[in-house]
């Protein structure tokens, strides 16, 4: 297996916590920028600030996400997975599954735990 350092992990990492200022909750996994903000997105957190590169649990490398709890529902419907995307740069910069899929209603509030995302050695 290659062997990579810190640093090279930690740049991709970095690029996610300086640009990744918006948390969409989807209703599917989103793959591109339009998906994650606009066909799948049931609602957003914006001024997100994901933490600095750390030690990924249980190897790797990951930054941490800070709980939520004041985005803003703007669909109805289940919401699936999260999406962090870069709207300066039109970029969708990282996606996942929640722990749970949640029911969502327009208008409403909506909150999350921290959660990691984390880059697995190789």
């Amino acid at each position: 297996m290659p062997y990579l350092g810190d640093n090279v992990y930690d740049q991709g990492l970095n690029y996610l916590d300086t640009n990744g200022t918006r948390l969409d909750l989807c209703s599917q996994e989103p793959t591109t920028y339009a998906e994650a903000t606009s066909t799948y997105t049931l609602g957003n957190k914006t001024g997100l600030n994901p933490g600095a590169p750390a030690a990924g649990s249980p190897d790797g490398r990951s930054v941490t996400v800070p709980a939520i709890t004041d985005g803003v529902v703007t669909g109805t419907g289940t919401a699936s997975h999260w999406a962090i995307t870069n709207p300066t740069g039109t970029e969708l910069l990282a996606a996942g599954p929640l722990g749970a899929s949640q029911a969502v209603t327009s208008g409403n509030p909506f909150t999350l735990t921290s959660f990691t995302v984390r880059i697995p050695a190789p």
